[in-house]
């Protein structure tokens, strides 16, 4: 079975935040891309679900993003908002920070959603059950920035301050919480002019393709404020300033046709003790001595629509990344699969809301993998 592979010729997502903050000077900092400098002041701004794909098809609805599009970068496995933010705020892919997808097994909790920090898919906050800062322990780039003497500031949805993955991921910096495009750019613009360094994030154009799809007039309308939000701050940039737009993953408009029900489908079922992932990209924890079964049913059931292999499988094939260690093992599924095309494998009871959605990402398809580096100096 030939799977796919991510091109070690692209840079990682993981790449952008140490590349800007060497490039400013920080102490402790690697270029790992090259980065013309010095750099006063920067911000890596990450727009959710912003795809290379999408956004070269789109281009007349954002001209400015467009007339930056420079780079191309890779997301990892899984192509989720949980790695992706991790891959930010860490600096390495999914095997080295441990978020292994948007939901996976923790002794702790068991399955645990990492965006609502919950037991998946219903619970109550697990936050002092599953404390954030031991289940991804390692220091973050904004951490580190900190400590080397730079002003960090994170700017987020004032929802998001103080949630699980924020802290998991997130912590470090100073935390803005904003309520809309108004205030994230000006929370931007007066860092970056100040000399500063903020990381940023935008959810809303995710949300619109998974509502309607991405490439709906919705999506576009949102993708058509995005760039306005974009032209806002590059028409600020001070001299030395940097802007950097990324994002954590692209999205595909799932097919009915390819759709299959996990939680109706029996022989699927047999021998699994609980799952995890989402529609593109599923982890299966199986019971005791019922892997090798679970694996081949899973692959000849699911060979048309899904990538299936082994844990130990899908780490040789460099998913998770170069390096995985014991703590992220641990998490992914006994059993991964990983949507071509299309496809979907949803479960309709267990997650009535997540099975609805249109638009979809996780797998390793070009179109969710591969996500813009947006460079704009002052």
């Amino acid at each position: 079975m030939n799977l796919p592979q991510l091109d070690a010729d692209i840079p990682h997502l993981a790449d952008v935040v140490p590349s800007v903050l060497a490039a400013m000077g920080v102490a402790g900092f690697q270029p790992r891309i090259a980065l013309p400098g010095p750099v006063a002041g920067a911000c890596v701004l990450l727009i959710d679900g912003l795809g290379a794909e999408l956004l070269d098809t789109y281009a007349a609805d954002a001209p400015v993003l467009a007339g930056l599009r420079g780079r191309t970068l890779h997301v990892g496995f899984p192509s989720t908002t949980a790695a992706g933010l991790a891959a930010v705020g860490t600096g390495l892919p999914s095997g080295g920070h441990g978020m292994v997808g948007l939901s996976f097994r923790l002794p702790e909790v068991g399955i645990i959603n990492a965006l609502r920090w919950r037991p998946h898919p219903w619970g109550d906050d697990a936050r002092d059950q599953a404390v954030p800062e031991e289940i991804q322990p390692l220091p973050t780039n904004f951490e580190r920035a900190a400590s080397a003497g730079m002003a960090v500031s994170v700017i987020s949805g004032a929802e998001f301050t103080g949630s699980g993955l924020t802290r998991a991921v997130l912590r470090g910096g100073r935390y803005v919480g904003v309520i809309g495009l108004g205030d994230l750019a000006a929370e931007v613009r007066a860092t970056v002019t100040g000399g500063g360094f903020c990381y940023g994030y935008h959810a809303d154009l995710d949300l619109m393709g998974h509502l309607y799809g991405p490439g709906s007039p919705a999506w576009r309308m949102e993708l058509r404020q995005v760039d306005r939000l974009v032209e806002s701050v590059v028409e600020a940039l001070p001299a030395g300033g940097l802007l950097a737009v990324v994002a954590d993953h692209g999205m595909v408009a799932v097919d009915g046709a390819a759709t299959v029900d996990l939680d109706t489908a029996a022989d699927l079922l047999d021998g699994v003790a609980a799952i995890g992932g989402e529609a593109r990209a599923r982890h299966i924890y199986v019971r005791d001595g019922a892997c090798a079964d679970v694996l081949a049913t899973w692959r000849g059931t699911l060979a048309e629509h899904a990538w299936v292999v082994s844990r130990e499988e899908a780490i040789t094939a460099g998913w998770f990344g170069d390096v995985v260690d014991d703590r992220a093992r641990a998490r992914i599924g006994d059993v991964v699969a990983a949507t071509r095309d299309r496809a979907a494998l949803v479960r309709r009871t267990a997650e009535p809301l997540e099975s609805a959605l249109i638009g979809q990402h996780g797998s390793l398809t070009s179109a969710e993998q591969r996500v813009p580096l947006l460079l704009a100096y002052g």
